[in-house]
């Protein structure tokens, strides 16, 4: 399976308010996998007219800015309108197709990608009708929970230490979009449902299913 690994960084945490200061997105393939440093990637800084934000994300983000403020010419550098437009682009060069629509429609992976990413992307000029996710995303903490132990989901923090990887997280678009490839790929050649002895009486009949 083909899938996206896209990471934001935020300049807080209110898709309706904040914005998107750093995009990274790496096409995977679950069937032919290539060195993570191999992988197709996509990484973008958001120029905005003006930054509204928290504290604590920009402070966390110092760098970005650092970067943005730069009057030297940098191909990574965006506005939030050319952002999906060249996403797209990356996406069909890599071996998306468009639908009928000539929208790109693409599994995504990534840490809270349902519940925080998502939102800030809906916000984007061109979502739905350049680019949209595929309504079932990938990700890793559901594949690192303690059933018995947790009573929340597993930060990516705690999902890099179950996975023994060093447990620091970089807070870094590209970097933590490659991670969460890092998180998944071991299930790849045995998917959770294999994991799970399930009764001989139990198991499907293909012949039943036709």
């Amino acid at each position: 399976m083909r899938y996206v690994s896209l990471d934001l960084e935020t300049s807080g945490s209110n898709p309706a308010r904040h914005q998107i200061l750093e995009l990274a997105a790496v096409v995977e393939d679950s069937r032919h996998p290539l060195p993570l440093a191999g992988l197709p990637a996509f990484r973008r800084v958001v120029r905005h007219s003006e930054y509204v934000g928290t504290a604590g994300a920009i402070a966390l983000n110092a760098r970005l800015f650092e970067e943005l403020a730069q009057k030297v010419p940098n191909p990574e550098l965006c506005t939030p309108a050319e952002l999906l437009p060249q996403l797209r682009e990356f996406l069909l060069h890599h071996g998306f197709r468009s639908d009928k629509h000539d929208c790109v429609s693409v599994t995504m992976a990534g840490k809270n990608i349902g519940v925080f990413d998502l939102g800030f992307l809906k916000e984007l000029p061109g979502w739905g009708t350049l680019v949209r996710a595929e309504p079932a995303m990938l990700d890793p903490a559901a594949f690192y929970l303690n059933w018995r132990k947790d009573s929340r989901l597993p930060s990516m923090s705690i999902c890099k230490a179950r996975a023994g990887l060093e447990r620091e997280v970089a807070h870094e678009a590209l970097a933590d979009a490659l991670d969460v490839v890092r998180l998944l790929r071991p299930f790849y050649e045995l998917p959770v449902y294999k994991q799970v002895p399930v009764p001989e009486a139990e198991v499907p009949n293909a012949s039943e299913e036709a």
